[in-house]
């Protein structure tokens, strides 16, 4: 009897996935954008990635499939206060060695 998609999906899959305690409803899609968010993640190309996941357009992956990381976000968000923070302390010195 052949292997069919949702069979496999359905039998093996999804009872791994609650094994693993993973309480999401996962598919195959799951995996598309796991691949794709690994991708970027790792620093691949936008381009390298789009063509990889056979997209037409860059924004198909980047909007819908690629995720950034909680932590990747907190990094960036991390330099982004820091490097504010840092001006407005450079500034604020500057003012004040000038007064």
């Amino acid at each position: 009897m052949p292997i069919w998609a949702n069979t496999s999906l359905k039998k093996v899959l999804q009872p791994a996935a609650r094994r693993a305690g993973i309480t999401k409803q996962i598919g195959w899609h799951t995996f598309r954008h796991t691949y794709s968010s690994l991708l970027a993640e790792s620093g691949d190309d936008v381009k390298v990635v789009q063509e990889l996941m056979r997209h037409a357009k860059v924004s198909t992956t980047m909007e819908i499939y690629t995720q950034a990381r909680m932590s990747k976000r907190r990094a960036a968000q991390s330099r982004a206060v820091g490097a504010l923070f840092s001006r407005q302390r450079a500034e604020v010195r500057s003012n004040e060695t000038n007064a």
